[in-house]
């Protein structure tokens, strides 16, 4: 089941989703100048990888920021950052731009370390956006659970759509993502998905407006 919109109008334009989007588009544009012996250096040296960081959390604790702007082909990059606009925008308007990049920062971070510590052996590259934009989800699973997306389905190459309120696609997609993870399906991250769609719905409040004062100020 694939988003196209959500019919959920925000107050103020989402000015921050479409630098994050901006950015993310600018780092792959690099991405595709490089050959590939340099581009598998940029992931390694950039990507968050499990095994390296835990054998030197401090020396590589930069990964856990620079691995979100990566991204590892086009779908890869596409599909990121379309949930991020579809969802993104209210979930700005209710925080505000500058909470808005804290929370998705942080839920990055957070969601390299649930992949870190459920896969510490791994040395394969964690790189990609999908565990801030899965926070940004969380969130919106809190704020707008009755919000109606639009939703695609395809069936034998013919498009289908309706609508599905905000709670049950997106808990759906976290189920999907926590059956994926333990059938062990390759190449995706879903432990990062997990932990930051978890860190989305368990913060959320705390960067709102009314939030506690530390965090107002």
């Amino acid at each position: 089941m694939f988003p196209v919109a959500d019919i959920n109008r925000a107050r103020r334009p989402a000015i921050l989703v479409k630098y994050l989007v901006a950015a993310n588009a600018l780092v792959f544009l690099y991405e595709l100048l490089l050959p590939e012996p340099q581009l598998r250096e940029l992931f390694y040296t950039f990507g968050f990888v499990p095994r390296l960081f835990w054998e030197d959390p401090l020396g590589r604790a930069y990964t856990l920021l620079t691995s979100m702007f990566l991204h590892g082909g086009i779908a890869h990059i596409l599909g990121n950052m379309w949930f991020l606009w579809v969802f993104g925008d209210n979930v700005e308007d209710r925080l505000g731009p500058g909470r808005f990049l804290v929370f998705y920062l942080l839920g990055g971070v957070a969601a390299a370390l649930a992949q870190g510590v459920l896969m510490a052996g791994s040395s394969a590259p964690m790189i990609g956006a999908s565990g801030a934009i899965s926070a940004v989800l969380g969130a919106y699973y809190v704020l707008f659970p009755r919000a109606p997306v639009l939703t695609m389905v395809l069936l034998v190459f013919y498009p289908v759509f309706f609508y599905l309120p905000a709670w049950f696609y997106l808990g759906y997609w976290a189920l999907l993502q926590f059956v994926e993870a333990l059938m062990g399906v390759p190449g995706i991250a879903f432990w990062a998905h997990l932990g930051g769609f978890a860190y989305g719905i368990l913060a959320v409040r705390w960067f709102l407006p009314t939030g506690p004062r530390w965090i107002r100020w």
